[in-house]
């Protein structure tokens, strides 16, 4: 699943080949604490390492991959290897291999890549490399990969300004029409929602989806007779959701137990604001990643499953 902020930046210029090393009179097989295996032939040094999130790992096993790559054979970077590289989140683990873009339907597994099969595009250049670009890369995830990731790339991509919604849905009518996965990429163009602002939320509302539940409001502002009380991930009448149980006010880093405790009393008396008004349901990965989970926990405040879905009434029709 996708993780926190980056400890440190990924830094592809600290890759080095096995044969290089050995050449300097480095053997990096023996010096595990020093140096991590990436892909084969291709190493960097643990302490960098360590200090990458998974997406960042990903990336970096983009990067060895080309670092390998014969220069006779350009390739794209497609899919969740596009969407490492930039940034997009992931709700599963990611795959220990490259996805590059293919136009043949026989093209197979090979040298630690995966093919994508689809049309053509006109590839970004990013840190040396040929990559698909940010709505392309969320339709390929749609059409490749599941649901729940496919649209928390795409709110991601919406709410960092990688893609417009315009682009978006100008990638999907760019596939051929009985292209693979071409309804499913719709599906995610017309849930996509740039007020959807972590991976969590954009899961958590695929799920109500799902659940035939009724479409939330995002961001939902509440006040009382002392002004603003916060803003909470999700709104339906009488009703607010928050994933994670996050808390709005959060305790600084290094902060003493008296700092602390006035974080969370403040948090508290927020707590306390909000529950005079509405209903309160808070829940964290375990349950967003268990649908019938969340659905249980969001008709114990009264959020249950419509007769119909009303989600696309305001849009247009899923193609």
């Amino acid at each position: 699943m996708t993780t926190p902020s980056p400890l440190i930046a990924l830094d592809p210029g600290l890759l080095r080949l096995g044969a290089d090393l050995r050449r300097a009179g480095i053997e990096p097989a023996r010096a595990p604490d020093d140096w991590h295996h990436v892909r084969h032939g291709v190493w960097m040094p643990s302490a960098h390492w360590v200090g990458l999130t998974p997406d960042q790992q990903h990336a970096a096993l983009v990067h060895a991959a080309d670092l390998v790559r014969r220069p006779d054979r350009p390739r794209v970077v497609a899919a969740w290897s596009a969407a490492a590289l930039w940034g997009m989140p992931r709700i599963e683990d990611w795959p220990d291999c490259v996805g590059v873009l293919s136009h043949s339907r026989r093209a197979s597994r090979s040298g630690g890549t995966c093919p994508v099969v689809g049309p053509g595009t006109e590839p970004v250049a990013m840190q040396g490399l040929e990559v698909t670009p940010p709505a392309r890369t969320v339709v390929d995830l749609a059409r490749t990969g599941s649901l729940v990731s496919a649209v928390a790339a795409a709110d991601h991509a919406l709410r960092r300004g990688l893609c417009t919604a315009a682009e978006l849905t100008a990638a999907v009518e760019d596939l051929p029409p009985r292209v693979a996965g071409r309804r499913l990429a719709a599906l995610v163009r017309d849930l996509a929602d740039p007020g959807s602002m972590s991976a969590g939320e954009s899961l958590s509302r695929v799920q109500m989806y799902l659940l035939g539940l009724p479409r939330p409001r995002l961001q939902v502002a509440h006040t009382d007779d002392q002004g603003l009380i916060g803003y909470t991930d999700f709104g339906w009448s009488g009703v607010v959701g928050e994933f994670d149980g996050r808390v709005k006010y959060r305790i600084p880093e290094g902060a003493d137990a008296e700092e602390a405790g006035r974080v969370l009393w403040a948090e508290k008396k927020r707590e306390d604001r909000l529950r005079r008004q509405v209903r309160v349901a808070r829940w964290v990965w375990s349950v967003a990643l268990d649908r019938p989970a969340l659905g249980r926990l969001l008709a114990g405040v009264g959020i249950r499953p419509e007769r119909r879905s009303t989600w696309f009434d305001l849009g247009g029709p899923t193609i």
